[in-house]
């Protein structure tokens, strides 16, 4: 009987999956570029290949941090203050 109790406050939910998703891209999204990832070397100058090179792992991570700064700022914010509406409402 204990542990039906236990496993059921634990539920893995669409909810936490989403919330889950939306952390990850705001930890995305905070890296500054200047502040820290050009102290590990991910500056950027790093990560630019010649032309008609393809990009390396680093480039393309470069690439990715660099658009998600760029497109999902105005729908972060949209969904971080659904996300806290959601936790405020239903607990």
């Amino acid at each position: 009987m204990a542990w039906q109790a236990k496993t059921a406050n634990m539920a893995f939910t669409l909810y936490a999956l989403i919330q889950t998703a939306v952390l990850f891209t705001n930890a995305i999204a905070v890296l500054h570029e200047e502040r820290f990832l050009s102290k590990i070397g991910w500056g950027a100058e790093q990560g630019i290949g010649g032309f008609g090179d393809d990009p390396g792992i680093k480039a393309q991570l470069l690439n990715l941090i660099r658009s998600v700064r760029t497109v999902m700022r105005v729908p972060l914010i949209i969904v971080n203050s659904v996300c806290i509406l959601l936790l405020l409402l239903f607990g």
